[in-house]
């Protein structure tokens, strides 16, 4: 009698050749006539593979892989080639090699690991199918590769160098992603304040030439009482929006200023208390006369200076 273990197939062989298989548990064999070979089908092997390869760009770098698979058919991992776990290694080994000289360091070293992962998986499947080993691969695990010692810190400065390119490109992306709201909000505003601008325009052009149309009837039957009354209200509308006038005094060399701002000021204090006075009419008379009496001095004297 003989057990088999709960992981464990049995492989029974009759006079050295294949006869069954037997699952896990207690059996019976004939002495001398019967052998039987315990085959592990339950748990997961791992072989590793490493060493220096050459990349396409004609770099050295040191590269390990890590292979997991286990036995799904005894029988063919038994007697369908020797040393099925030899084979498979040398085939991760030759897989490996072929992708990473087809490969350069960079995308070795850094953003292309799982890229060689996966091509390294897809070839080695290839090349492992047409024998019938009896393997299930059932994963690999590229590890991070290392460039030779002598030169480690120059590579190690370029990695950190594309890390830093890669952290500026999505610090950029996120400003980017901030700011393109916020500029279109702006855009949106200033269109809707230009077409606002652009109709307020257009509103008083069309206001201006409506007056200027119901003016030109006028203008046609009363040419000079219409052009005084314009100068009349275009100087009204600047004299209400300028504080401080200054007059050109006719045929003198001074400049009369007017504080229409202090005058205006004056007349809102006083316009509850302010009366008007009447001026006496001899007290105008008398005035009148003086001026008159005046100017004929002066019209003599430079009539005696002439003679």
């Amino acid at each position: 009698f003989y057990t088999v273990k709960e992981a464990d197939r049995g492989v029974v062989l009759r006079f050295g050749q294949f006869h069954s298989l037997v699952e896990s548990g207690l059996h019976w064999r004939p002495v001398f006539i019967d052998s039987v070979e315990h085959v592990d089908v339950n748990n997961i092997r791992s072989d590793k593979t490493d060493g220096y390869m050459l990349t396409q760009d004609e770099n050295v770098v040191r590269v390990e892989l890590d292979v997991q698979y286990r036995v799904v058919d005894p029988r063919s991992y038994l007697f369908n080639v020797e040393d099925a776990d030899g084979v498979l290694s040398r085939a991760t080994d030759s897989a490996l090699r072929y992708v990473v000289g087809h490969t350069t360091m960079d995308e070795v070293l850094t953003r292309g690991r799982e890229e060689v992962r996966a091509n390294t998986l897809e070839m080695l499947e290839k090349t492992m199918n047409p024998y019938t080993v009896g393997l299930q691969i059932v994963d690999i695990n590229l590890l991070p590769a290392r460039p030779p010692e002598a030169v480690k810190d120059a590579f190690d400065d370029a990695i950190s160098a594309q890390e830093d390119e890669e952290r500026f490109i999505r610090e950029a992306e996120a400003y980017a992603r901030e700011v393109e709201p916020l500029a279109r909000g702006q855009v949106r505003r200033m269109l809707q304040e230009a077409q606002a601008y652009r109709e307020q325009i257009i509103l008083e052009a069309q206001g201006e030439v409506a007056r200027f149309e119901e003016l030109l009837p006028q203008y046609q039957n009363a040419p000079e009482v219409t052009r005084e009354r314009i100068y009349l209200d275009t100087l009204q509308d600047l004299y209400a929006k300028t504080p401080k006038v200054l007059v050109d005094v006719e045929g003198g060399n001074n400049m009369m200023y007017l504080p229409l701002e202090k005058l205006l000021e004056k007349q809102g204090r006083n316009t509850n208390t302010f009366s008007p006075t009447r001026v006496p009419e001899n007290v105008s008379g008398g005035s009148s006369n003086s001026g008159s009496e005046s100017q004929n001095t002066r019209s003599s004297n430079r009539s005696g200076g002439r003679n």
